[in-house]
């Protein structure tokens, strides 16, 4: 057994010593692959859960939450709940995101009754000074977690400026919280100086209930929501903080963005599979007459099949290795710098640090090494499988890759693939559009011997009926058509680099060309205004929209009101977007998506965005409920409209039905047309001159569209990366395949140098043959990344998104990059073969002698 062990070592290591490039190549690749895929992973289990632990810090140790399906309520409903029998404690609680009066953020504060929240949510407490006990029932009085008070820059007996409507509300920090959690922005006050200060009186988020000692919670649940549900129909829900519907609820918001994040991180992975069995095959094929041999004197077939898996096992534990420790620097340097949704927004206010999680370590590092495992399957079955006296003999290498000639196989892939595409969500998620996608790579793949052997015979046809027979491409031709096995190894990584990186290219570039026209068409006013950059606590009263709608140069105004409903405790909430709307020509504020269905007379008209059609099953011509002015209310679906800004869903009415069910008169953004001969600028200068007109934040619709594709760039900032990292992979995979494939090939010059063939001759053979490999490679890959782009725009984006995008290529992108693959192609393929010809033809041959 020590003879076996030595004997591996010294092959498996003379190997590495022999071509160290390639061996890094396919360990960096893997690397790259299980890094991406575990970062992704810390970074969204760090951000999920730190969210959940700052959602449940806030509702202390309450036994059962009552919310409204709408954002605030009125709190008549308080006494009913706090006399109700089994409840101990009834705390009342109101949270607002209150706009910084300097427009630099939002700062989340909650209003609690001191002298009940004590019993419920100690932590939420204030730490007065012991100089003024009271200020936890002080109307000017604020007190802010450490993280606030970092951010703010305030200490206990400054000042804050906040924004309540269209004027400036100062505050004064009292003091800080009990305990808060790190990094979380956080505000608390006496809730009825809340409700004073901000405009809110008599409005509520929630109430808290503490259960009376021997109370059975669920029945208690039941029994209170029957009731609720018979006094305020389709008014409030009945739950427990942290229960599976608020944990859904938080899941749900980001679920799509981490699994496609994951699904993109696996592409280098999967890439990594084929430069393993890049380097594996052409190892294998190298030492086809060593092994031959090795098999003469007696080592079994078993023994060498082992030996092959164990290098490409090797390869793989190496790279998970490496992978899981850059997995775990990566996700702690981008929560860092890009947060815990990586820019996408999901988890706001939260700043998670990242925790090693050993079960999902051993998942990517079980990934990294299958997918070694599954690149070297093929070369290792060969190796054993060749016959001893064969193999001895020299040329026979295509022989060897026969098998990979084979059309069946992939047509079934393809076929397979074809199936995937049209299947249904599972969960909400687009699992059989990936499926889809990586049948589709493998068929194509496995179509590629065939694809090379005709496509370079009809070539060499058509250029011999035209009598274009020069002897360099003569040769080259002549070569590609007939050894289609090793054409297919140097053309597996270019192809699937090449179309995995068309296909993310044309996915991202389609959303963003779509996300730009659909901001054009949204934005047709000259200019818009509001009175805070975020926030819930901003608005525009009659009186201030009534001064805006009568400055100097404005031809027409339109006004617009957005709040959040609830319409399934287990699903974040849906916007609802109240305006000025003509429902006989909503196209021109809507993007819509299909027709528009008439309205009968004496219906309320809603419009749904796409979200709405996914997740609620709501469509054009239906009757639709929505929770307004503390009742639900019948809309009449009249259209669907594209919504690129709310994932979760949004709905459209308008404005003048609005305020009817509610009696809210206030506005949260104003669209102003200029008047012939007016522009935005002198529009502006009259908006500033309004007693409210510092409080007035204007843009101009060129200005919103620019931050949008900022935010946009910045959301997809992880998906340009693993674009290049695919790029730069393909790049590799090129190189290391055609330097091997070369320098394998010394013999073969040799032959040629002696029938006198030349140098340069030889040199231009390769150049041609390494340009035309990669050409076809860059074509073939360009049509499956096309197709494979389909599925991820009509496919994978609505299951994930549930929304639409127009098609768009990059073609500047795809351009540069397959012109960059041709020249690395040549380019490797020249100094390769300088390097092969270097030791002269007789050297070159003497193996067969």
């Amino acid at each position: 057994m020590s003879g076996v062990s030595q004997l591996a070592r010294w092959l498996l290591f003379g190997e590495w010593r022999a071509h160290p490039m390639r061996a890094v190549l396919a360990v960096v690749a893997i690397a790259v692959g299980v890094a991406m895929g575990f970062a992704i992973h810390l970074i969204n289990a760090a951000a999920f859960n730190e969210f959940n632990a700052a959602v449940h810090s806030l509702s202390g140790q309450a036994d059962v939450q009552v919310t409204s399906r709408e954002a605030l309520f009125d709190e008549d409903v308080y006494p009913h709940l706090a006399r109700h029998e089994g409840v101990a404690v009834a705390s009342p609680v109101l949270e607002i995101d209150a706009a910084r009066a300097d427009g630099q953020g939002v700062l989340k504060i909650v209003g609690i009754d001191a002298f009940r929240a004590g019993y419920i949510a100690p932590d939420l407490m204030g730490v007065p000074d012991a100089a003024h006990p009271y200020d936890v029932l002080a109307d000017d009085a604020v007190f802010l977690s450490p993280a606030a008070q970092a951010w703010l820059g305030k200490a206990r007996g400054d000042t804050i400026g906040l924004r309540a409507g269209t004027r400036d509300l100062h505050l004064r920090v009292a003091g800080a919280i009990l305990r808060a959690r790190s990094g979380q922005r956080l505000g608390v006050m006496d809730v009825g100086a809340l409700q004073w200060r901000f405009h809110l009186v008599g409005k509520l988020s929630r109430v808290d209930l503490k259960l009376r000692d021997g109370v059975d919670r669920a029945a208690f649940e039941r029994a209170l929501a029957a009731q609720l549900e018979r006094d305020y129909p389709g008014r409030f829900a009945v739950g427990r903080p942290g229960d599976a519907n608020q944990e859904s609820r938080s899941n749900n918001l980001s679920r799509a963005y981490r699994v496609n994040l994951t699904v993109l991180a696996l592409v280098a992975l999967f890439t990594g599979a084929f430069l393993v069995f890049s380097t594996q095959a052409l190892s294998v094929l190298r030492r086809r007459s060593q092994f031959a041999l090795l098999r003469v004197l007696g080592l079994p077939r078993r023994a060498l099949l082992r030996q092959v898996l164990a290098e490409g096992a090797l390869l793989g534990v190496l790279g998970a290795l490496l992978g899981i420790a850059g997995g775990y620097a990566l996700a702690a340097a981008a929560l860092a710098l890009f947060g815990g949704d990586l820019g996408a927004g999901y988890f706001p206010g939260v700043k998670p640090h990242v925790a090693f999680a050993p079960g999902a370590a051993l998942v990517y590092f079980g990934l990294g090494l299958s997918v070694a495992l599954l690149g070297c399957a093929a070369p290792a079955l060969e190796a054993a499988r060749a016959r001893p006296a064969i193999a001895l003999k020299s040329g026979n290498d295509e022989t060897a890759l026969a098998r990979l000639n084979r059309v069946g196989p992939a047509v079934v892939c393809l076929a397979l693939a074809a199936a995937c595409a049209f299947a249904p969500p599972v969960l909400g998620l687009p699992l059989f559009g990936y499926l889809a996608v990586a049948l589709l790579l493998v068929g194509g793949i496995g179509l590629m011997p065939r694809l090379a052997a005709s496509a370079f015979r009809l070539l060499d046809r058509l250029l011999r009926r035209r009598g274009e027979r020069a002897p360099v491409l003569a040769l080259t031709l002549a070569r590609l058509a007939n050894a289609p096995g090793q054409a297919s190894i140097a053309l597996g990584g270019v192809l699937a680099s090449f179309s995995l990186m068309v296909a993310m290219g044309i996915m991202v570039a389609s959303f963003r060309v779509s996300v730009d026209d659909w901001i054009l068409h949204i934005l047709p006013a000259d200019l818009y205004v509001r009175s805070s950059a975020g926030g819930n606590t901003g608005g525009l009263g009659p009186q201030e929209q009534t001064a805006i709608a009568g400055v100097s140069g404005v031809a027409r105004s339109a006004f617009l009101r957005t709040r959040p409903l609830s319409l399934d405790p287990a699903r974040p909430n849906v916007v609802l977007v109240a305006r000025d709307l003509d429902p006989a020509d909503p196209g021109r504020m809507l993007a819509l998506v299909g027709d528009a269905v008439p309205v009968p007379a004496g219906r309320r008209p809603v419009w749904v965005s796409e979200a709405m059609t996914d997740l609620y099953h709501v469509h054009p011509g239906q009757v639709f409920t929505l929770p307004l002015g503390g009742r639900p209310e019948p809309f009449f679906v009249a259209g669907v409209w594209r919504d690129y800004a709310n994932q979760t869903g949004s709905v459209v009415v308008r404005l003048a039905d609005y305020r009817a069910l509610t009696g809210d008169t206030t506005v949260t953004d104003a669209a102003l047309w200029a008047a012939p001969g007016a522009d935005a600028a002198r529009i502006e200068g009259g908006l500033r001159r309004l007693p409210f007109g510092a409080a007035l934040q204007m843009a101009r619709p060129g200005d919103i569209r620019a931050m949008s594709l900022r935010i946009f760039d910045r959301s997809f900032a992880v998906t340009y990366l693993l674009e290049a990292i695919a790029i730069g992979i393909g790049l590799s995979g090129v190189a290391a395949t055609f330097s091997a494939q070369t320098l394998a090939r010394a013999k073969e010059f040799g032959m040629l140098r002696h029938v006198g063939v030349t140098r340069r001759q030889v040199l231009g053979i390769l150049a041609v043959e390494g340009g035309a490999l990669t050409a076809l490679g860059v074509l073939t890959g360009f049509v499956l990344g096309l197709v494979i782009s389909l599925i991820l725009v009509y496919v994978v984006n609505p299951q994930s998104f549930h929304w639409t995008m127009q098609l768009h290529l990059p073609w500047p992108l795809i351009g540069s990059v397959a012109g960059v693959l041709v020249a690395a192609s040549v380019a490797t393929a020249l100094v390769s073969g300088r390097y092969a010809l270097s030791g002269g033809p007789v050297r070159a041959v003497r193996e067969d002698w």
